[in-house]
């Protein structure tokens, strides 16, 4: 065996000899750099020339003595024992061979790249590591921009002497890993300049909801280790797999704070130095579409090459680095990911969920690391010195983490940070170990005070939430074995796009209803004809409120179709290749005055339940210019995206005029029913709807009954007003009767009818009646799926 080896005699094969990291670069370089994957040349030293440096100094009996005095689950043991071995080695020279291997290999690097002494990254790379069940993510030390042989040799006796940091050495003694079974050997590789530009971190998979057909990519200005390390909130973009090859479906573009940015020291350019981001680019997105994709196809590359290798499908954990002197995207390393591939492929779902629907204080929030909910007294940590404070089933609360805090997160009922995102150490050590984790909270030291008793939730979603108070909770478990395959299609009616990936886990035949609604409440969040008014260079009330919302985006209506197709986008892209039926844009007046500068738009109305709404807002000089920008994010979701499986629905339809009014709005945008497939339905949920159905019907390719306005309108009851509650009730027979008069329409016309109103969510027995008239499709909150997915097998097996 070599003392030294260069990326270009490397391969994946061999782990044992040049380490996880080296391996896998060198098999990157040789095989993957044809298929445009860009990895900046390097070399390794190997396991041998560490075993010689252990062996031929003679500190090996002195590091087996230490080890055997170790007790791993005594900290203050743990860190005393780990500063001696550590010490002990800085303290040793090479033996002379291998010095000169070294300083060798690096004068041929500078000759590859027409340099004197060109700067490098120096990183630790084990032999045990990257492997598919232990990443030991940032075990080790690395070190960047090192330049010149002295430095050079210096650093990597410090990689050496870190496999002997605390968190290594609790890492593999966890792991079950002999210590002296480990070697430690080093990667050297020219550096990418990202510190004039940006870098970051991809999963192949999404590291929390294990959903494989996404690539998660976080990225930040300056040099890579404050992501790595968790110094930083970065941004966050998703992007969808199946469709990437011919599309360009970004589902999720989310601006972080990034509030540090490392670069090289212009005092001493042979050291890294973190500064305070301007705030300019703090408010820039650190990538653009294209180099979003471009990343993600060659993540898709990565792993598609190492799923070949492996036999199975092999999801990986990728760094990347743009250069800012060329502005050349470069993979710099790249790991099999270790948490959700190692999953279990199960037939339940376990849910987390608060034992009631009680109001909850909340005390901040921040960015969700799994899904599970997690209580306790808060105990802030400040740094290691303090570990001893730690008690066992304590909420951790801290201002960041690394791996060194291991053996205090192992010990937490949860974790919480200030700063950090999805993808860092931290992050991914909480996934491995279990716990429950809220990163990126900004402000928790400051908020949260020792002892304070409180909730982590980490179960809704991206966006995880501190509540005040040790509230009750239990875990839910679906058992989704023999499920069965029901004739009558069960569809989800979905709201929340942060959602869409852990519903669509539940048995399902697609979306029967996804609501716009969602979409711009929550993320646009003003009134879009304001945003109109903006971009025609008007001044409506609150805009600086409304431009401080569109940071990272170019204008107003960029903002506006980028929210609508990232939200509507990443439904479809949940439940992809089965339909999902998105409904257009459906607030009443009162909604829409809630919004940002809505008051200045929208009139007072009496009962704005059956006003200025659905087509006839669409139809209207006042919105249409809105709905066309609608319009035009939807075209975008099926065409762009590749979302096919997208189709659409009108809400309030009142007369076939407007309908067809506004389909043809929606023809000039380039929305063209049968036109790669797109179909265009109708609510259906005023009783003109049922008794002109025969008309409505020539319009649109079918129905999908709202019971809740059906109910409302065919009752004549405010389904708003507590006087009358009690007279609202979609069994009654005035509306089951609507209901078979709308379902025999449509099967007359040979067009689809569904239903996604509330009633079978809540009501058995109107699933049993949907059931015998021969309903087409159902849709269901996800709380009721799997018990009426059971119900209708029943109905259906009952009848043969």
């Amino acid at each position: 065996m070599p003392l030294i080896q260069f990326f270009d005699e490397i391969s994946n094969k061999e782990v044992s000899i040049v380490g996880g990291k080296n391996a896998s670069l060198g098999e990157m370089y040789c095989n993957l750099t044809a298929q445009g994957i860009r990895v900046p040349f390097g070399f390794a030293t190997t396991a041998k020339a560490y075993r010689i440096f252990i062996d031929e100094t003679g500190i090996k009996p002195k590091i087996v003595e230490l080890l055997k005095t170790l007790d791993p689950e005594d900290m203050d043991s743990l860190s005393k024992i780990a500063l001696t071995l550590r010490t002990l080695i800085l303290d040793t020279e090479f033996p002379k061979p291998l010095s000169q291997a070294i300083t060798s290999a690096y004068h041929r690097l500078c000759v590859h790249y027409h340099h004197k002494s060109i700067d490098v990254a120096v990183r630790s790379s084990a032999t045990a590591e990257d492997l598919p069940n232990a990443s030991f993510a940032g075990q080790q030390d690395s070190f960047l921009n090192i330049a010149g042989e002295e430095r050079l040799l210096e650093h990597v006796r410090k990689c050496y002497a870190s496999l002997f940091t605390d968190r290594a050495i609790s890492y593999r003694h966890h792991n079950g890993f002999d210590h002296m079974g480990v070697s430690l050997c080093v990667g050297v590789q020219k550096m990418v300049r990202s510190d004039q530009a940006c870098s970051g971190i991809m999963f192949t998979i999404d590291p929390d909801s294990g959903s494989d057909s996404l690539i998660i990519i976080n990225a930040a200005w300056g040099l890579g280790e404050n992501i790595v390390g968790g110094n930083v909130n970065p941004d966050e973009f998703s992007v969808f797999k199946p469709t990437l090859t011919q599309h360009r479906p970004i589902l999720k573009r989310t601006l972080g704070s990034k509030q540090l940015q490392m670069i090289y020291d212009p005092n001493n350019p042979t050291h890294t130095l973190n500064i305070d981001t301007p705030l300019s680019l703090q408010n820039q997105f650190t990538l653009n579409n294209d180099e979003i994709l471009f990343l993600a196809r060659n993540a898709l590359t990565i792993e598609q090459h190492y799923s070949a290798l492996s036999g199975h499908p092999t999801p990986m954990d990728i760094e990347w680095a743009k250069d800012g002197l060329d502005g050349k995207l470069y993979i710099v390393q790249a790991r099999p990911e270790t948490v959700q591939s190692q999953k279990e492929k199960n037939f339940t779902l376990s849910s987390y969920v608060f034992d009631t629907d009680a109001p909850k204080k909340e005390l901040l929030c921040g960015t969700a690391v799994g899904e599970r909910i997690g209580n306790g007294k808060v105990r802030i940590i400040h740094n290691s010195s303090e570990f001893h404070l730690f008690e066992a089933g304590e909420v951790l609360v801290t201002d960041n983490t690394d791996p060194d805090w291991e053996p205090v997160m192992k010990k937490a009922s949860a974790l919480i940070t200030n700063r950090g995102g999805r993808t860092c150490h931290a992050a991914i050590i909480a996934r491995e170990i279990g716990v429950s984790a809220l990163v990126g909270t900004t402000d928790a030291t400051e908020k949260l005070v020792n002892g304070q008793e409180v909730t982590i939730s980490c179960a809704h979603g991206e966006t995880g939430h501190v509540y005040e108070g040790l509230i009750p909770y239990h875990v839910d478990t679906l058992d989704l074995t023999d499920c069965g395959e029901p004739r009558t299609h069960l569809y989800l009616n979905i709201g929340d796009p942060q959602s869409a990936f852990r519903y669509a886990r539940l048995p399902n035949h697609g979306v029967g209803l996804a609501r716009m609604e969602f979409v711009i409440n929550n993320t646009i969040k003003a009134h879009p004809l304001a945003l109109i008014d903006i971009m025609e260079g008007k001044t409506p009330a609150h805009a600086d409120e409304i431009k401080l919302l569109m940071r990272g985006y170019e204008n107003p209506k960029h903002f506006f179709q980028e929210k609508i197709m990232e939200g509507i986008g990443t439904i479809c892209a949940a439940f992809y290749p089965k339909p999902v039926i998105v409904r257009t844009s459906d607030f009443k007046s009162n909604e829409y005055r809630h919004m940002i500068s809505g008051e200045a738009y929208e009139e007072n109305e009496e009962n704005p339940m059956i006003g200025f709404r659905g087509a006839s807002r669409y139809n209207s000089e006042v919105y249409k210019k809105a709905f066309e920008w609608e319009c035009e994010a939807l075209l975008k979701v099926r065409d762009e995206m590749g979302l096919t499986n997208m189709q659409l629905m009108l809400p309030f339809v009142r007369t076939p005029q407007e309908g067809h009014n506004a389909i043809a709005i929606m023809n000039t945008q380039g929305l063209v029913q049968g036109v790669n497939g797109l179909k265009i339905y109708a609510m259906c949920e005023i009783p003109s709807n049922v008794i002109l159905a025969d008309e409505f019907l020539k319009i649109f390719d079918g129905y999908s009954i709202g019971s809740n306005d059906l109910t409302q309108l065919t009752l004549g009851v405010d389904r708003d007003s507590a006087l009358v509650a009690s007279i609202f009730d979609e069994r009654n027979e005035a509306v089951k009767r609507m209901l078979k008069m709308a379902i025999d329409a449509c099967k007359k016309e040979g067009k689809y009818i569904g239903i996604c109103g509330q009633a079978p969510s809540d009501y058995p027995e109107i699933t049993q009646f949907l059931v015998e008239e021969g309903i087409e499709s159902i849709s269901l909150n996800p709380d009721s799926i799997v018990k009426t997915w059971k119900l209708v097998l029943e109905l259906e097996n009952s009848k043969k």
